[in-house]
Parts: C-alpha cells; structure tokens; sequence
C-alpha cells in the first residue's frame, strides 16, 4: 500500500465517521417526540425549526466552502453544530428548543457539501459513484447509531438527555476534522485519474442563478425534494406511527424505525458499485430504477401494515435501501460532478444547492406530514408520500432524457480514437 492510498484512507475514514456524527444529532428529536408536551402539529414545527436552516444555508451559503476552504468549514460547522445542543437538557421551553434546533440545523447545513468536495478530491473519475456510494453509507449508518443511542440515552437517563453526549462527540470529531483532513492541493499531490486545471485550483464563487442554469441541476433538485421528503417523513414519523397505528412498543417502534436506515446502508453502498460496474457510470438509469421499485415497496409496506412483524420489516428495508440509494448519487456524486465539469470549480456550491433543495422538502415534511396526519389520519399520510416518490422518479426521468440529448450533442465533437476534434 502505497502513501497516495494510506492517505485516501484516511481521508475516507475520516469523512466518513465525521458526517455520519452529525445524525447523532439529527435522530433523537424523532425518539423523543412522543415524550415531549407539545401537539403534534408543535412537533412538526420542531422539525421545521432543525431542517429549514439546514437547508437555507446548504441553498444560500453552499459556495462558502469553495471561498474558505472544505476543511476549515467543515470542523466549523461540526462543532457549532454540537455546541447549539449540549444544553438541550437545562430546557423544557418550546421557543428555547425551537431555537436551539434552529442553530444546529444551521451549523450541520454546512457539513455534507463539504465532506463531498474534500474526499471526492481524493478518488479518480472514474471511482467516483463507488465512492459516493460507500460515503453516502455515513448518513444512513450515523441515523442508526443516532437512533440506538437515543433510545438508549432515552431509557437510561430520561429524553432531556439524549444530546448532551452527541453533542460531545460532533465538538471533538470537529477538531479532528481540522487537523486531519486536506486536500490533495494543501499537501501537493496530484491524484492519478483526476483531472485538475489551474482553474479547479482557485477559489471561486457563483451566483444562485448561475448555478440553477446549468443543465439537469432543476430536475435533480426537484427529485432531491420529493425523495428527501419521504426518507425524513420515515426518520421523524415512523416511530410514532409504529407506536400509534400498529401497536408497537414505544423502545420497539425506535429499534424497528432503524430498519429502513439499514436498508439505506446496503442500497447506498451498493447502488454506487452497481451504477460503475454494471451501467457504465450512467447515474440516472440507476436512480430511476432505484426510485421506481422503492415507490412500489412503500405502497406495500403500507397495504401490508397490519400483516405483521415480518411483512413490515421486508418492505421497509427494501424502500430504505432503493429510496436511500439514489440519495447518495444525485445529492453527491452527480451534483459533484456537475460542479467540476467545465472548470466550474464549484462542486461544493452544486452540491449544496442541490442537497438544500432536497432539505426543504426535509423540513416541510414536519407541518406538512403533522396537518396531513392530524387531518386526514395515516392513511392520508401515507398516500401523500407515494405521490412525492412517484413525482421524484419522474424528475429523475427527465434528468435522463436532458443528459442523452447533452451527449448527442457533444458526441460529434469526439473522434473514434478519442480525441477532440478541433
């Protein structure tokens, strides 16, 4: 094993461990939520408070890493992000949690961005979608072990409790954060099969507009929408929904509510490896089938609902692991990619724009899944849901059909022996 590898190794890790940290702050408000005294529209205010700062500043401030530098920005918003919650147990006051909620949404909205453009650095063209696949494992494998020790903090010490010691661990791996990861150009390395012009070098920024403007950028952020939506709706809800409709036990509801997550690690993982090996590197035919088939297992899921232990569990680990997977490529690698190309030098702000697009559909599943349930019951919720995750497979449809027009385009510009024509 060669420096070039012990280090993307590092780097890898590193990221890895650091963004899956940040949903060890994001799960526990959804363990709590049958603790806390608030109704249930409050409760879908709460996570409107956490998810809508996440995504303004993923939106509005996504090209301040491209200005400032990944890592510096990074283990900022790690560390702010663990400092808004540490005192979550001293309150009991809905405006305090609202607001404490709100700053850490807002701090965490500067991590994912970031975490792409650094270790995606470090990985050759052609890797990138395996890559993508293993980093995008981190949220889903942070969302379980945020949810295993909420519950755990949860039985032990009482709900008020179940930030303080995820707060500690965001605060210390955002000083690690800073000290250990760089970019290739911060130790002059050069990574074999990435491209870097002297453009991809500087800092530079762009405006939203411009951004917005480039191709396939709108149709994935509206895919980003739905699907964000339907996978925070599983995150928040699921447990409530568990304990409510279906009977479960308040510690069974939480540990079951992992599963859809579970299903998101393999479908990440494996969705990247298959989109590199099997088709060719074309996102969008991946994502769209991934999209498809977890639509037509939610519906499932929710026609078998009273069947079963088993029934349940098989349906959801397979809609978290097609609805996660895509999350991972057209929140990441594909917008990552976007931002690189015609030394644009802006993967983070792409990537950023296109995350916080999907994370406003995030945060509006809070009032919106509270009205739709407390109005027309779960049912209601649950055919809201199917609709948002047919309309995101369309968009990624449409993603594709712009893209075979792009390379028919560009197609003629290239020689049989690969060259440019002039």
């Amino acid at each position: 094993m060669n420096d070039l590898q012990k280090r993307q190794i590092l780097i890898f890790v590193t990221g890895w461990i650091a963004y899956a940290s940040t949903y060890l702050l994001r799960k526990p408000l959804g363990v709590i939520k049958s603790d806390l005294p608030f109704s249930q529209v409050e409760l879908g205010w709460l996570d409107l408070a956490l998810l809508m700062p996440y995504a303004a500043v993923q939106i509005f401030l996504g090209s301040i890493g491209d200005k400032l530098g990944p890592t510096f920005t990074l283990a900022v918003g790690m560390i702010l992000s663990g400092l808004a919650l540490i005192t979550f147990s001293f309150w009991t006051n809905y405006l305090v949690i609202f607001m404490m909620l709100a700053f850490s949404g807002a701090a965490q909205g500067l991590c994912w961005p970031n975490v792409c453009k650094i270790i995606g650095s470090w990985y050759s063209d052609k890797s990138r979608n395996s890559m993508f696949g293993f980093l995008g494992a981190s949220a889903f494998g942070g969302g379980i072990a945020g949810t295993l020790l909420a519950v755990y903090l949860q039985w032990k010490y009482g709900w008020n409790h179940v930030f303080f010691l995820p707060s500690l661990i965001s605060i210390c791996l955002g000083i690690l954060v800073y000290m250990l990861l760089k970019m290739p150009s911060d130790v002059n390395i050069i990574v074999p099969g990435k491209e870097v012009t002297l453009q991809s070098l500087q800092k530079q920024s762009h405006s939203l507009l411009q951004l917005w403007r480039i191709p396939m950028v709108t149709e994935i952020s509206i895919a980003m929408f739905c699907l964000k939506l339907v996978r925070y709706c599983m995150y928040m809800w699921l447990p409530l929904y568990l304990t409510v409709h279906l009977n479960y036990t308040k510690e069974m509801a939480g540990l079951f509510s992992t599963i859809f997550e579970i299903g998101g690690v393999f479908g990440s993982v494996l969705l990247g490896i298959a989109i590199d090996k099997f088709f060719g590197g074309e996102c969008l035919v991946g994502t769209f089938a991934s999209s498809l088939v977890s639509t037509v297992s939610l519906l499932l899921f929710f026609l078998t609902g009273k069947f079963g232990l088993l029934f349940n569990a098989v349906f959801m680990v397979i809609a978290g692991a097609l609805n996660c997977g895509p999350d991972t490529i057209l929140g990441g690698s594909l917008p990552s990619e976007i931002g690189d190309s015609n030394e644009l030098n802006a993967a983070a702000a792409v990537t950023g724009l296109v995350n916080g697009f999907g994370s406003i559909g995030a945060c509006l599943e809070g009032p919106i899944i509270g009205f739709v349930s407390a109005r027309f019951g779960w049912d209601g919720m649950f055919y809201f849901l199917l609709l948002l995750s047919t309309l995101g497979t369309l968009a990624i449809y449409r993603a594709r059909i712009i893209n075979t027009k792009l390379k028919k385009i560009y197609l003629p510009l290239v020689n049989e022996d690969g060259s440019q024509s002039a």
